[in-house]
């Protein structure tokens, strides 16, 4: 017997009737889906720890490597956007992947989101207490694991209540906060161009070239290991496809919103790359990106010099709140991944709870929190290195997920790629290419962190790395099979299919 809408129990055939999610519709305008997708990046925050490493790498031909890392997601937003226009479903790649392929390959899907997500979590609070420690002055602290775990579970539970006390609240939170990330890193820009070529105050600074935007002249390796870093901070803009059944206009809005995020992110990636190249040189000490003690986290080396103590202040400030505002829109996608996954039957039904007031799926959104934030506290407890080779690993289950959904978009449209030149290029090639891109990333990358140099640490002579990012997703595979034993209903097809109606209104 299955679950009627009413609650009551009758023979129905779940993959025609399936209830609305119960989310609150039509809440968020395209501003609002953007910020969201701008605020998962953690732009501030992420170009902060990847600037200095990056450079490293490929030197002046930064700014190249963050171009090219820019085009495989700029082609997969292209298939986030058709899919969405046809299947808003806040499940994303887990419905689409379904639709296309079949249960197995969606649930796997769906598995890939939720662990991204639930990882970052544990990272996003480690950066938030460290932060918040360098702001108040107790910088003995900041090496203090139990003090920073403990600052950085209050942050993320904040920001999980906001998220739960509905999409309006969260979207208002998110607009604010990215407009003070990308204030800050106008702010960084601005006065590092103008040291550059009006004061010219730091005698290690560069003039900027045109050969800094062209790859061409590095070696292949250096290419490929400088442009996969780069390609994972690009990572969450996605978030607003997730909110696609919350937005005013869900089969456009979500697509439109993800296109804008992505060449935002580009502009401002690429300006702030080539404005602290400019400015601080290469060189190993100081402020130069080569100085392995400021690599970690080159904006506070730079600010003072650049920006003076408020600015540097006010960089720090926003540098915190970039981890915070990333993690709210690392919980609402997760959250809303699951919420579609039960609404399916592809999970436990409670996660298809919706608050009745608040219009979010309350169960989902703490459950993903407390084992996101169980997670970190245990890996804090039993080492830092094991928790920094977790959250490297997870670029592994980034570019599964997204690789899938490009796939799975010229899977799906396949019978009508010919039909136009438009349906040609955005419906089959550039998802293709997308797709064959971020396959390449997985493998790339997976062939590094086999490696024990990867970090230092290995088991067995195999990098510890390769062997989380692996082994999380084969932990899915574990978990999809003995889901499939107890609840069979969505392996058999039952409850979504490809003819399975769209649940978000029109």
């Amino acid at each position: 017997m299955d679950i009627a809408p009413d609650g009551s129990s009758a023979p129905v055939d779940v993959a025609q009737s399936v209830p609305n999610k119960g989310l609150a519709t039509g809440s968020i305008g395209i501003a609002g889906a953007t910020a969201m997708g701008l605020a998962s990046t953690a732009p501030v925050f992420s170009l902060a720890a990847t600037i200095g490493f990056v450079a490293a790498i490929a030197g002046v031909k930064a700014p190249a490597c963050m171009l090219i890392a820019f085009i495989p997601m700029l082609f997969t937003a292209y298939a986030y956007r058709e899919l969405n226009a046809v299947i808003p479903d806040c499940g994303t790649t887990f419905t689409w992947a379904t639709k296309a392929f079949g249960p197995h390959a969606g649930w796997m899907g769906g598995w890939a989101v939720a662990v991204t997500g639930i990882v970052f979590l544990g990272n996003a609070a480690e950066v938030t207490g460290q932060y918040l420690f360098q702001i108040l002055g107790l910088t003995e602290l900041v090496d203090n694991q139990f003090a920073v775990a403990s600052v950085g579970v209050v942050f993320i539970l904040v920001m999980a209540y906001i998220a739960y006390r509905g999409i309006n609240l969260a979207a208002w939170t998110q607009m604010v906060l990215v407009a003070l990330q990308y204030l800050a890193l106008a702010l960084l820009a601005v006065a590092a161009f103008g040291a550059v070529y009006l004061t010219k105050s730091n005698p290690e600074s560069l003039m900027p070239e045109l050969s800094w935007f062209n790859p061409v002249g590095m070696q292949l390796g250096d290419f490929i290991e400088a442009t996969l870093l780069c390609l994972f901070i690009y990572w969450g803009w996605d978030a607003i496809l997730a909110i696609n059944e919350e937005t005013k206009d869900p089969k456009r809005t979500p697509g439109r919103a993800a296109l804008i995020a992505t060449v935002i992110l580009l502009v401002g990636y690429l300006s702030v790359t080539t404005a602290m190249i400019a400015y601080a040189g290469l060189g190993d000490t100081g402020t130069g990106l080569n100085n392995p003690a400021i690599q970690n986290d080159v904006f506070n080396a730079i600010a003072l010099p650049l920006i003076g103590p408020w600015g540097t202040q006010f960089i720090l400030i926003v540098t915190l709140l970039s981890a915070a505002a990333s993690a709210q829109t690392t919980i609402l996608p997760t959250a809303r991944g699951t919420l579609a996954m039960a609404t399916y039957r592809a999970l436990p039904q409670q996660f298809a709870r919706v608050h009745p007031k608040y219009m979010t799926p309350g169960f989902s959104t703490f459950v993903t929190c407390a084992i996101g934030l169980s997670y970190y506290v245990v890996m804090s407890i039993i080492s830092d290195s094991v928790l920094q080779d977790t959250i490297l690993s997870v670029s592994l289950a980034i570019a599964f997920y997204y690789a899938l959904t490009g796939f799975s978009c010229v899977w799906y449209f396949r019978h009508e790629i010919f039909s136009s030149s438009k349906a040609f290029t955005v419906k089959f090639l550039l998802p293709l290419l997308g797709a064959l891109m971020l396959a390449f990333a997985f493998i790339a990358s997976s062939i590094q962190m086999f490696s024990p140099d990867y970090t230092g640490t290995d088991f067995w002579g195999i990098g510890s790395v390769f062997i989380i990012g692996f082994g999380s997703l084969a932990f899915g595979v574990l978990v999809m099979l003995a889901w499939q034993l107890r609840q069979p209903e969505f392996f058999r097809g039952e409850t979504l299919r490809k003819d399975t109606p769209v649940l978000a209104p029109d």
